[in-house]
């Protein structure tokens, strides 16, 4: 197991400039598979043993110049596209995104606002201030088990202004053109996909940027999600051949109405969905959607056990059944939220920056944004490496936590998932990465019981002492 998670981490050596960068990163990956709490980066040095004095080495690690975050975003595409089993539909890999907000109450950080938070459990407040990410996965395995291995998570929102300091005034998008666009960053090194999104992110804007960036990419992206229930389509229109412009939508329809308009028109069929076999009946419609847009787009109307759901696909040679399996498991992405936040503490960051203005939380509106009045460059280039950080801590457990899953997934370590550790309900296919971190905690410090002196911090000394040697296993 230590020498496959060292060959996954050896292809990451050309994105750092230095090679004491690349050491603190890959202590970094090591310490969040292992570590026993979720107290930020403080956790790693506990758990590793590393010396206190290593705690402002590993903070100033985030913020360095020694490495891109774009790149090393780049390389864990190409890692995965290396190494990971994927999942596929035809030629087309598989992703999956999704938003998530996480609650903040620090003052000084970037990103941190108002967030209205949606959700029927009456303990939760309906609005936070927090972090709006978006998230985008890839789907691995194989029919026996899947996951949804995280590729990014990025800001959506409270970072405006940041991002124009970056991008020369360049805009941001909203939320659903920026899942996009993260999609589309996917798409360019794992090539063709489909994109699984949830029913917020069916919007004229989202459809709009999707033809513009398949227009101008030469790889393509479709989309597969869900509709309301209030959706309104358009019967393609039949051209009379008068004078006049040609129609560009037919007769107004209210699609929740098939339901019942045409229920003696569905086709009953057994899926296998949310591992159990179901009985389903549905409805395949080519329609019309978005006002202004227009665009032809394959309604599926799924009944399933009494209840009642719209699909929607951007490519019209999709199956029905197809994109009804598919959007089934959009569900991944929930399973590896949870995995992230109560398994890895990948939300647990704490970085700040006395540069920032401090966050008023009773602000109007109307009221100018505090980061419109930082002029000074220094004060920005501060900021930024605090948003760096916070985005480099989070891409740092998205490969912690694809490592885990890929090896969940190898067949030799099926024999190795032993009851050392509880299970309420356990897997007999896969093992879940809470007991892969539990299995590989136990087998690191192993090694550390079988030589008291042997510490993560005497191993990075004789690597700085013989950098040539690049090959040689780094947390064995």
């Amino acid at each position: 197991m230590l020498k496959y998670i060292d060959s996954v981490l050896l292809l990451f050596r050309s994105r750092f400039h230095r090679f004491a960068a690349f050491q603190w990163f890959v202590v970094i990956i090591t310490g969040l598979m292992i570590r026993s709490d979720c107290l930020g980066v403080t956790s790693v040095i506990r758990d590793l043993a590393l010396h206190p004095k290593g705690y402002e080495s590993m903070i100033h690690f985030f913020r360095s110049s020694a490495w891109s975050l774009d790149e090393l975003r780049h390389q864990w595409l190409r890692v995965v596209l290396k190494v990971a089993p994927l999942r596929r539909e035809g030629e087309a890999v598989i992703l999956v995104g999704d938003g998530v907000k996480q609650a903040k109450e620090a003052r000084f950080m970037p990103g941190v606002k108002k967030l209205y938070q949606e959700s029927e459990d009456v303990s939760k407040s309906a609005f936070i201030f927090g972090h709006l990410w978006g998230s985008v996965g890839l789907l691995i395995g194989d029919a026996g088990k899947t996951f949804c291995l995280p590729l990014s998570l990025r800001l959506h929102d409270g970072i405006q202004t940041i991002h124009q300091w970056e991008n020369d005034g360049e805009a941001q998008g909203s939320h659903v053109v920026q899942m996009i666009d993260q999609g589309f960053s996917a798409a360019r090194v794992l090539g063709r996909a489909l994109f699984l999104l949830d029913r917020y992110f069916l919007s004229v804007p989202a459809l709009r940027r999707l033809n513009q960036r398949n227009q101008e990419e030469r790889t393509r992206l479709d989309l597969v999600t869900k509709a309301k229930t209030s959706c309104v389509a358009y019967e393609h229109p039949v051209q009379t051949g008068g004078r006049g412009r040609p129609r560009k939508k037919g007769t107004r329809l209210k699609v929740n109405t098939l339901f019942d308009t045409q229920a003696n028109q569905f086709q009953a069929t057994r899926l296998s969905l949310y591992d159990k076999e179901e009985r389903i009946s549905y409805l395949c419609r080519d329609l019309l959607w978005g006002q202004g847009l227009y665009q032809d787009l394959r309604f599926v109307l799924v009944v399933m056990g009494g209840r009642r759901s719209i699909l929607v696909s951007t490519d019209p040679s999709l199956e029905p059944e197809t994109i009804i399996r598919l959007y089934a498991r959009r569900f991944t992405t929930e399973t590896t939220f949870r995995a992230l936040k109560q398994s890895l503490g990948a939300f647990t960051y704490h970085f700040w920056s006395r540069s920032m203005p401090k966050l008023n939380r009773y602000r109007k509106s109307d009221e100018a944004e505090p980061l419109d009045q930082v002029t000074e460059e220094n004060v920005q280039k501060r900021i930024c490496q605090t948003v760096k950080a916070i985005e480099g801590f989070m891409m740092c457990s998205c490969i912690a936590m694809g490592l885990l899953q890929m090896i969940a997934l190898r067949k030799e370590n099926k024999r190795q998932n032993k009851a050392f550790r509880f299970l309420r309900t356990p897997s007999k296919r896969a093992a879940s990465e809470a007991t892969i971190m539990a299995y590989l905690r136990q087998t690191i410090f192993q090694r550390f019981a079988q030589n008291q002196h042997l510490t993560i911090t005497q191993i990075i000394q004789e690597k700085q002492e013989t950098p040539e040697v690049h090959d040689e296993l780094l947390i064995s």
